[in-house]
């Protein structure tokens, strides 16, 4: 079994405590790593050797260009790495082979994107409202960034913290999930080889209320990057609170997948099972409310389940495999509960509603997709984030109704609108609550562009050019150009 060690300092190190935990596959349900069970005092020898780091010549005496460059020796690395640390990642959260490989892919896109933006951070020059006096604002980097990232996707989220923060001139403390951390411990291998130096990377393992708290706390810490539920972000930025310290927090989503009356059926279906079943609905985006009109309701809730029961469910390492296991026994019993729930609510199980067990099941952390109609808003099934293969289908009759219920919840991370009208497309965008509207599509991101929530889906956006400035303060710069002062008591 393979044992992964913290890495401080650029250093491969063992947990202060001497304890280890097992990492163990989803699907086999067989330990495969030993990982490093931190404490506060791992927590504070990542922070002050992160912090060390930041105040050395060795990287805050780069240029912008340098550091960019690092950055895009990083995504070589990782290109060249794709199949270990997809394999590592499939192993870890039971993802589909077929996913993790364009994911990890993807994750080198996004530091090649940042390295390329690292030297166009620019400030400005102020034509300020004063003679004799030159005024211009630069942006510098934090200090320490905490890095808290979770087990449905740990590279990709790693990295939508990581390579802005690093462009940025920042140095990065990572806590990866207790699930899912050798793939992150792999890629901090790969910044070492790429020639970071010693604590610009550092990663720590362990539980959240053993090391993260403490990393939360730290008084070095100066800012917070937490993607998870929305209760554990509230948890982060209340401890952050008192420090004053800054937060980007990427949080849950109860998002409406609308389905209007003219839209292209065929695809409007493939659309709301990529939505709601991609990566076994275990995604913060998961369109796990459909609305549709309920002109279509039957028509397209008939086509919804036939395409639903031909999915291919088994090993995720099969290529063809479709729908794989859930990524954690707590996850997979709390979809359980909520599966009964709805039954007890009075919800109707149209397809699915039950876990699948015998051959091919592995050690049966399976759902099968399951679809829920006869639902309304008002259900706990339609208004608390499940994360898993479940989803509940909501008639309307008009866009306005349609546009309320998508509003009638505490999150606003995503929503989707299905139609040929380009009209009532813009209406429903115009209207939705939400950080991110896909039309036509569901579930697309890419680096170029912000993605983040409204309401509890979360605080800052990650991606695209604006993410950088959340990992930058502002400093404004008066020089004088008056050759003698002016009665010194009154203010110029």
């Amino acid at each position: 079994m393979q044992r992964y060690q913290n890495f401080i300092g650029g250093a491969w190190v063992d947990p202060a405590s001497g304890a280890w935990f097992e990492s163990t596959e989803p699907f086999s349900g067989k330990a495969w790593a030993e990982i490093a069970r931190s404490n506060a005092d791992d927590a504070a020898r990542a922070v002050e050797a992160a912090h060390a780091a930041f105040e050395s010549q060795e990287w805050s005496g780069l240029t912008a260009t340098a550091r960019g460059g690092l950055l895009r020796k990083l995504a070589q690395l990782i290109e060249a790495n794709v199949d270990l640390l997809g394999t590592i990642e499939q192993r870890d959260n039971g993802k589909l082979m077929a996913e993790v490989s364009g994911q990890v892919k993807n994750v080198a896109q996004w530091f090649y994107y940042y390295a390329g933006l690292a030297d166009k951070i620019e400030g400005a020059v102020v034509p300020i409202n004063k003679a004799d006096v030159f005024n211009y604002v630069k942006w510098e980097p934090l200090g320490v960034v905490v890095a808290i990232t979770p087990w449905n996707s740990p590279l990709a989220l790693t990295t939508w913290k990581m390579a802005p923060a690093l462009a940025a001139g920042n140095t990065i403390v990572i806590k990866p999930s207790e699930y899912t951390s050798a793939g992150i411990l792999e890629l901090a291998r790969l910044a070492d080889q790429a020639g970071f130096p010693k604590g610009v990377v550092n990663v720590v393992t362990g539980y959240g209320g053993e090391v993260g708290a403490p990393l939360v706390t730290h008084p070095l810490t100066a800012k917070i990057a937490f993607t998870g539920g929305d209760a554990g972000g509230q948890a982060v930025n209340e401890a952050a609170a008192p420090g004053l310290k800054k937060v980007t927090l990427e949080l849950g989503g109860k998002s409406p997948n609308i389905i209007l009356d003219d839209a292209d059926l065929e695809q409007a279906v493939k659309g709301a099972i990529s939505g709601v079943f991609g990566a076994s609905g275990q995604t913060c985006m998961a369109g796990s409310r459909l609305l549709v009109q309920r002109s279509i309701h039957d028509h397209f809730v008939a086509r919804l389940v036939a395409a639903t029961k031909a999915a291919k469910i088994g090993a995720p390492s099969q290529l063809d495999t479709q729908v794989g296991p859930v990524a954690t026994r707590a996850q997979f019993e709390k979809i359980l509960r909520m599966i009964e729930m709805g039954k007890a609510e009075g919800a109707t199980v149209a397809c699915g509603g039950h876990a699948l067990t015998g051959e091919g099941y592995g050690q049966g952390q399976f759902i099968a997709p399951t679809i829920f109609t006869g639902v309304s808003n008002t259900m706990r099934i339609a208004r608390e984030e499940v994360f898993g293969p479940l989803v509940c289908v909501i008639p309307f009759d008009t866009v306005d109704e349609a546009i309320a219920i998508a509003n009638d919840t505490e999150f606003g991370l995503a929503a989707g609108v299905w139609t040929r009208d380009l009209h009532r497309a813009l209406y429903c965008v115009d209207r939705l609550r939400a950080g991110t509207v896909w039309v036509n599509n569901y579930r697309s991101t890419s680096f170029m562009t912000p993605f983040g929530g409204y309401k509890r889906s979360g605080l800052g956006r990650e991606g695209g050019t604006e993410a950088i400035k959340e990992y930058l303060q502002q400093k404004s710069v008066w020089i004088s150009t008056q050759p003698n002062r002016a009665n010194p008591f009154v203010l110029g």
